[in-house]
């Protein structure tokens, strides 16, 4: 098999074993274990593969969970990072950079921001989360206690960010947490209008809830929160992290008609796909929002704005522009969906451009897959697929995937899916 083949092996996909209880022992000596035991040791990567240790390959449709938007090592994003290292790589926040201001610049004519509109730049979407969740403790001058977000959600797991967050079970260990959060049933308009009023800050809510399987609104639901929170006065803030840059075929899930129905937030937070693969996050005030919002002093980041990462980041919005990539992200869903339509045993697909959930039905027995153990015969013949949730699997792939790469999984999952 060449670099060159679309097709991952079929054969001889697990590493050996004793290779791989080497770097599984190695890892679990040295390593935190808060991620579990790894699946596999990579260590290449280029377009939509990756390579393992034992030199297997592997077509990534989740792209480090919709970070790589470029796919692996771009030459457009390599050689951005290489060019900045070579110049300057850390100026702490005392400066900034013309890359710094490049890609905010990019941010605000990508987003439309009217005048007053500012980019604040972190190191990822949980730091971007909490500097939205400070501003909303600044909005109206303070004195406003409560900070509304929506079952489902997922924003990170910093303290403020968990807080909004609606697993129970990853804010449970670190009781009591951050107070003043209210979590409202998904789609409940009605639920949402009995929760808000004079002493909300903001309401925090993903256009596309991407823990949950990749789930949209109910149609009305973003419009009912902006009509709500404006009428007593809170923030709107957007959680894009996952659903920006690119990945639903608009450059912000927001901006898509249906998606979005046309709202304008007050707050928007950024990350994942923005870096291409380097750590960066952002939180956008929209308009005036950020005159009333943190002042010099109220916040900081040691790290954000770097100017590696802030490269990096240009590069990949002028490529995702200049090649088409919003687009081809719509094109390869329109392919894509009949297809896994198609399949028995498939029933909704979910997500637009590609971030895309899969729902998987009953058996005649009426048992439902273990999405788990699809993903895991998934990965032995050479695919990397998320099980998102029981019985629902996502794909995030790079936006720069073909159809003719997605063939080879299309084929082969009614197998994965019945074992």
């Amino acid at each position: 098999m060449t670099d060159t083949d679309t097709t991952p092996a079929t054969t001889d996909r697990a590493q050996s074993t004793d290779q791989a209880q080497t770097w599984r022992d190695d890892f679990s000596r040295v390593l935190s274990p808060v991620f579990g035991s790894p699946q596999l040791d990579l260590v290449r990567g280029e377009g939509s593969y990756v390579w393992d240790a034992a030199g297997t390959k592997y077509l990534d449709l989740l792209a480090g969970i919709a970070v790589n938007a470029l796919g692996h090592c771009h030459p457009a994003w390599v050689n951005a990072i290489t060019e900045q290292a070579a110049t300057l790589g850390h100026i702490s926040n005392f400066f900034t950079s013309p890359a710094q201001i490049g890609l905010a610049e990019k941010l605000h004519e990508i987003l439309d921001l009217p005048a007053g509109s500012a980019v604040f730049f972190s190191n990822s979407g949980t730091e971007a989360n909490e500097a939205a969740f400070k501003m909303a403790r600044r909005a109206a001058g303070g004195g406003r206690p409560f900070i509304i977000a929506i079952d489902g959600a997922f924003h990170g797991r910093t303290m403020g960010a968990l807080a909004l967050t609606a697993k129970e079970a990853y804010r449970a260990p670190f009781a009591p947490g951050v107070p003043g959060v209210v979590h409202v049933p998904y789609g409940d308009v009605e639920a949402l209008e009995a929760a808000i009023n004079e002493n909300t800050a903001a309401v925090f809510i993903e256009p596309v809830q991407g823990e949950v399987g990749v789930r949209t609104h109910p149609a009305g639901y973003l419009t009912a929160v902006r009509e709500l929170t404006t009428k007593v006065g809170a923030l709107m803030i957007l959680d894009e992290v996952q659903s920006g840059i690119g990945r639903t075929g608009s450059w912000f899930a927001h901006q898509d008609p249906e998606i979005g129905e046309g709202i304008t937030p007050d707050i928007i937070t950024l990350a994942k796909g923005l870096g291409g693969g380097m750590p960066i996050g952002a939180t956008i005030t929209v308009g005036d929002a950020n005159t009333k919002l943190l002042e010099a002093g109220q916040h900081g980041t040691t790290f954000g704005g770097n100017p590696i990462a802030c490269a990096a980041g240009l590069a990949v919005l002028e490529t995702i522009e200049k090649d088409g990539l919003l687009d081809h992200a719509l094109d390869v869903n329109d392919w894509l969906t009949p297809r896994l339509t198609a399949i028995d045993g498939i029933g909704e697909i979910t997500g637009q451009g590609l971030l895309i959930g899969i729902e998987l039905l009953p058996d005649a027995d009426g048992q439902v897959p273990d999405s788990k153990a699809v993903a895991a015969r998934a990965l032995d013949a050479g695919f990397i697929i998320n099980p998102v949730a029981p019985g629902r699997l996502r794909l995030a792939p790079p936006l720069t995937i073909t159809t003719d790469e997605l063939t080879p999984f299309v084929e082969a999952l009614p197998g994965l899916i019945t074992g």
